[in-house]
């Protein structure tokens, strides 16, 4: 039952935890999938800073003095899933490079959104060890997401050159500014 502060952020660092395990197995399948050596090495990096999550959520739960053990995320199986469905479902190309950074920055968004709240708890709580460990998490997941979005733009540019310089025409929606 989450009825404290420590009971709540003790259930959030499990379900991040978890979240993190399901990405270390989840990323090289990822990998694999890349058509762009870029991409395919932009994943096998971002793994080995995953199993650093993993090793820095492991010292939060000494923070707390806790095992660390995590309780199923179910948002990050849904987000894996989406992810393994687009290799699945479509053919080696570019394109599916573009749908593999798609998954991958729905991934961090939702990694960045749980750590910004961990680490408000952490911070209420006064366990600035915690709150110290869990910054730099947020931080590399972030500098993840901005070299996703590079590597986007990148991979565009070689679906636009190879469909003959046309892309299909901007929706109302593609032409939104980016925020930022």
């Amino acid at each position: 039952m989450t009825d404290t502060l420590n009971s709540l952020f003790e259930a959030e660092i499990r379900d991040l935890y978890d979240a993190e395990k399901q990405l270390v197995k989840a990323l090289p399948k990822m990998a694999e999938a890349a058509v762009s050596e870029e991409l395919r090495s932009g994943f096998e990096e971002h793994l080995q800073a995953t199993k650093g999550h993993v090793s820095r959520l492991e010292e939060v739960f000494q923070s707390i003095d806790v095992k660390p053990k995590g309780k199923t995320c179910e948002a990050m199986k849904g987000l894996v899933a989406e992810g393994q469905q687009v290799v699945e479902e479509n053919k080696e190309s570019e394109l599916r490079d573009v749908m593999l950074i798609g998954a991958a920055r729905r991934v961090e968004h939702y990694e960045i959104a749980a750590y910004l709240t961990v680490i408000k708890l952490a911070e209420s709580m006064g366990n600035d060890t915690a709150a110290e460990l869990l910054r730099e998490t947020l931080s590399e997941e972030e500098e993840t997401d901005e070299k996703l979005d590079a590597l986007c733009e990148d991979v565009l540019e070689i679906v636009a050159s190879s469909a003959g310089g046309k892309v299909a025409p901007a929706t109302a929606t593609s032409k939104a500014p980016r925020a930022g």
